[in-house]
């Protein structure tokens, strides 16, 4: 059974900077796309992130030079490094993994006070 666990979500101020962790469990994912979406009250649930397994990375535009994505193989794990928060980034957070987004997280939330 896949399970994917997020963490690293908080309360911060903008500014500020955040790393969200999701760790993935039942089968291995190296060779798959891991990815970042996020979703904000009353709003639908948009891209974020996206890293493949070669690495390459893409960004949604309001993110970029902000955000960086990042795996692990090895612990089959990926990370979205925020920095430079906005209150609009506040959001719950989700991590997807599998070429046709798969697999989900559970979210986890994100609130960045002006």
């Amino acid at each position: 059974q896949v399970q994917l666990v997020e963490s690293g979500g908080g309360l911060v101020q903008a500014g500020d900077s955040l790393r969200l962790s999701c760790a993935a469990s039942g089968r291995t994912f190296s060779s798959d796309p891991m990815g970042w979406f996020r979703q904000a009250p009353g709003n639908e649930r948009e891209f974020v992130a996206r890293i493949t397994w070669k690495y390459t990375t893409y960004y949604t535009d309001s993110v970029k030079g902000r955000f960086t994505i990042s795996r692990d193989n090895a612990k089959n794990t990926v990370y979205l490094q925020m920095n430079s928060l906005k209150p609009e980034d506040t959001a719950v957070y989700y991590c997807t993994v599998g070429s046709s987004y798969n697999y989900w997280g559970q979210g986890t939330q994100v609130t960045v006070s002006s």
